[in-house]
């Protein structure tokens, strides 16, 4: 019998650590919740996962400080003062500037919070309606209300149509049909279809969502949450303290009213107490010593800066004394803020050339094929002056291997864009300098040099940028 039941035992204890040991491994490895085969792509979140992951995003950017001044802090970078926008052709440039001041879409003020959805969700849904003169209208539908994107069977990057949630249970749910700008056209009554566009950021190749910023970093915002909360409380119960009156007494019901008779009038702070011999009064103190508790706290604030690619100082963290240190820790993080900006830029891009492109349909005078280019403002204003001096000491060294011939023209301005960090194309910049042509010579200043002489390249290039 006691063999039987050592038998059973054992048998129902290895069952129990199995068990077990399967639901911590289940806890602590989060693959199986986040990746697996959704309605769009082998690497999307399943459509659970995704909704959690935009609610936990939107409640961290409501209540939790860090949260909010991690997507702002991106928009104020990205976008900077404010963005304008200019197409090349006067006439498609009138309507554009009529566009995006006009008052239902007041894009200059807009692109903040579109900014901030943007890092915030990961993706953007602008719907875009227009009246029959041409007119467009941007507004933007929440990522959440959008649960499946159809796409082409062969190419999921051609998206088809986005449904809402109840749409994907039923027929009575909105539907939104993609924009296409082969089968965009304008209907019998003057109107336009109303069309939708996607825009997703962080999406992995083979998926079609995009990534929220906060994402990879809502578990550590809690975490930093929770242990600030238990800071407060370990500070605030440390100073509490009680009293404890020892006393004879010659029964309970004495004792029972000495007490009542402390707790309806308790000692205030400061005050004196005068007793008796036969009393002495003690004061207990919770024993809430925490050791290492701005290291703990320090190191879940480093997976946060590292989860969205900024600095420690950035969060008012600072890492160094020092300035210089600080300006080579944000380096990365400029580098970070530029591809957002470069993003963003494009998407702006793309929904000023769908208003035009409508324009065009009703107006002939507007150009749908024009040059449109978005401009906002530096990243780091303080690269401008060494960008400047590094392209003016390459300039410099190089027009004397233009002059001997050992280089031609566009290797030369090829290696002077370089240097002061733009990208351009140098056989179209080359063919607009051979039609614009030389500049005429500068006037010599009093007691200066001749008007024949050439001007220091180097002084005129840091001058002009600085």
């Amino acid at each position: 019998m006691n063999l039987w039941n050592r038998f059973r035992g054992w048998l129902v204890g290895s069952e129990v650590a199995r068990r077990v040991n399967l639901a911590v491994a289940v806890l602590d490895d989060l693959r199986d919740r986040q990746y697996g085969r959704g309605k769009e792509g082998d690497r999307d979140r399943f459509v659970y996962d995704r909704a959690e992951v935009l609610k936990d995003a939107l409640d961290a950017w409501r209540f939790n400080p860090l949260a909010r001044r991690i997507v702002s802090l991106t928009s104020e970078y990205v976008v900077g003062g404010g963005l304008r926008i200019e197409a090349e052709d006067k006439k498609t440039n009138e309507f554009l500037q009529e566009w995006w001041d006009h008052r239902l879409n007041r894009m200059g003020s807009r692109v903040f919070e579109l900014a901030d959805e943007l890092w915030r969700t990961g993706e953007l849904f602008p719907l875009i309606s227009t009246d029959a003169s041409g007119m467009s209208f941007v507004r933007a539908v929440p990522a959440s209300d959008v649960e499946e994107i159809v796409t082409a069977a062969n190419d999921m990057e051609q998206e088809q149509m986005f449904l809402s949630p109840a749409a994907v249970l039923d027929e009575k749910g909105l539907r939104w049909a993609a924009y296409s700008e082969a089968e965009d056209a304008q209907g019998d009554d003057g109107s336009f279809p109303v069309r939708m566009v996607h825009y997703a950021l962080n999406r992995t190749v083979g998926g079609v969502r995009g990534e929220s910023d906060l994402a990879p970093i809502l578990r550590w915002l809690k975490r930093h949450n929770q242990w600030l909360e238990d800071r407060v409380r370990l500070n605030h119960f440390r100073q509490v303290f009680l009293y404890v009156v020892h006393k004879s007494f010659g029964n309970e019901a004495d004792r029972l009213a000495r007490q009542a008779e402390l707790n309806e009038n308790p000692p205030s702070p400061g005050t004196i107490l005068v007793v008796d011999d036969s009393e002495t009064w003690e004061v207990l103190h919770p024993k809430l010593d925490s050791f290492e508790a701005a290291e703990d706290g320090l190191a879940v604030k480093k997976q946060i800066a590292v989860g969205v690619g900024m600095p420690l100082h950035f969060m008012a963290e600072p890492e160094s004394s020092t300035r210089t240190t600080a300006e080579q820790a944000g380096g990365p993080a400029f580098r970070h803020f530029e591809r957002r900006q470069l993003f963003f830029f494009w998407m702006l891009e793309d929904l000023a050339r769908i208003a035009i492109r409508r324009r065009a349909l009703v107006d002939g005078s507007v150009d749908a094929e024009t040059k449109i280019r978005v401009n906002g403002t530096d990243i780091f204003q303080r690269d401008n002056t060494s960008l400047a001096v590094a392209g003016a000491t390459v300039i410099n060294s190089f027009m004397l291997l233009r002059r001997e011939g050992l280089i031609d023209d566009e290797e030369l301005l090829r290696l002077a864009y370089k240097f002061v960090g733009e990208t351009a194309d140098v056989k179209e910049l080359l063919a607009a300098g051979k039609v614009a042509g030389k500049m005429a010579p500068v006037a010599a200043a009093a007691g200066g040099t001749s008007a024949d002489s050439s001007p220091d390249v180097s002084s005129e290039i840091v001058k002009a940028v600085s």
